[in-house]
């Protein structure tokens, strides 16, 4: 957990607390693991006092992690990811019914998916985006990365007229080669320029674009992930081989 930039830490006690009541209002599940198990879960109550959570669905599970030290608690909503650890958990009651009992963590790790989770497309093959602008004239792109968040974009040609911050597009067409074409709603949030200096020495410039997804529904948020997994592990094969 330790990989996230700083910034993503909240240590204020009102900053955790305020993260775990939103996952208790919300019956946001919540997975707890150790070194010899994990069991998914969700929490009861959150209080300054305490934390509460249910038990698992397995009683040896229950008395193993009432053993376990240092328990990793992980949940994600449709918006971030929190991580944090638990030293430890002890059985208690809640409503007259046995729960798990725990001082609240002293801090978690409050991520927002784009940017806990973002894979860079690869040059060859290159994936192209074509959208429509407000006149109806098309637009392509370059992918250039890619989350569960949205992407960015790079136009090999010169940006064009009207193209603005915060436009909105609907139906954003993500072609995919071999795995598909892929529709989406997005928001460009940002415009900037990449540089890159070319074997004659020559830099060259490219308008950046970053796009936020809009009403990204559950089948095509799995998709994405699919999609983000396939180039995670392609990078890594291509990796090994240069290795």
């Amino acid at each position: 957990m330790s990989d996230y930039s700083e910034q993503f830490l909240k240590q204020n006690p009102l900053a955790v607390l305020g993260v775990l009541r939103d996952l208790h209002k919300g019956e946001v599940p919540v997975r707890i693991s150790w070194a010899s198990n994990q069991f998914i879960s969700k929490i009861l109550e959150a209080t300054p006092e305490r934390l509460v959570i249910d038990l698992g669905s397995q009683e040896y599970e229950n008395r193993a992690v009432l053993r376990a030290k240092n328990l990793s608690v992980m949940a994600e909503t449709k918006g971030a990811k929190v991580e944090f650890v638990l030293p430890h958990v002890e059985q208690g009651d809640y409503l007259n019914l046995p729960a798990f009992i725990t001082p609240l963590p002293e801090s978690l790790w409050f991520v927002q998916r784009r940017e806990y989770f973002r894979i860079n497309a690869p040059l060859h093959p290159s994936y192209f985006c074509k959208a429509r602008m407000p006149d109806k004239k098309e637009i392509r792109f370059r992918l250039f990365d890619l989350s569960l968040g949205g992407m960015g974009a790079l136009m090999d040609t010169p940006r064009p007229d009207g193209l603005v911050e915060g436009m909105r597009f609907s139906q954003i067409e993500l072609d995919m080669g071999g795995w598909g074409r892929f529709y989406f709603d997005a928001q460009l949030i940002a415009i900037s320029e990449r540089k890159v200096v070319d074997s004659k020495n020559e830099t060259i410039t490219t308008p950046r674009l970053s796009f936020r997804f809009l009403n990204v529904g559950p089948g095509a948020e799995r998709e994405l992930q699919r999609i983000i997994f396939s180039l995670e592990r392609e990078a890594r094969e291509r990796a090994n081989k240069v290795l």
